[in-house]
């Protein structure tokens, strides 16, 4: 849902509010990790054509409020899928051989303070909320 929109918004607005939610649906994801696991976040490892965007990971650590790290490799599926064979037929003699594989490319530092990462949280779940049952069931 998109709301608030006036004649001032322009199209990087809206790019830019689509990355930050999904920086804030990254969070409700790996607080409900959290959660479950009982093991607090200390970094967050990324991978993907998204972690080219500079603005998405500083935001990313900014309400994680841990570093966001990304590897020299970012499309580590393929790479993976690559490891995996690799090692099906001993190409490489361990999971510890590839693991030295790994290198980081970028890290990017929490630069927001306690106050505004909660308030920004608090706010977006605010916002989320509101959006619930605003259609009624019957319509298709």
């Amino acid at each position: 849902m998109i709301v608030g929109l006036t004649g001032y918004v322009t199209k990087g607005h809206i790019a830019r509010a689509a990355l930050e939610a999904t920086a804030f649906q990254t969070r409700e994801v790996l607080e409900a990790m959290n959660a479950d696991s009982g093991v607090e976040l200390a970094e967050l490892k990324v991978d993907g054509g998204m972690t080219a965007n500079q603005l998405l990971m500083q935001y990313q650590a900014d309400l994680l409020g841990v570093p966001v790290v990304r590897p020299k490799v970012t499309e580590t599926t393929a790479l993976g899928a690559a490891y995996a064979a690799g090692l099906a037929v001993g190409f490489w003699a361990s999971q510890e051989e590839l693991s030295r594989n790994w290198r980081e490319d970028r890290r990017w530092e929490p630069s927001m303070d306690d106050d505004a990462r909660s308030r920004a949280f608090r706010n977006w779940k605010k916002a989320v909320a509101r959006t619930f049952d605003w259609v009624d069931a019957d319509v298709e």
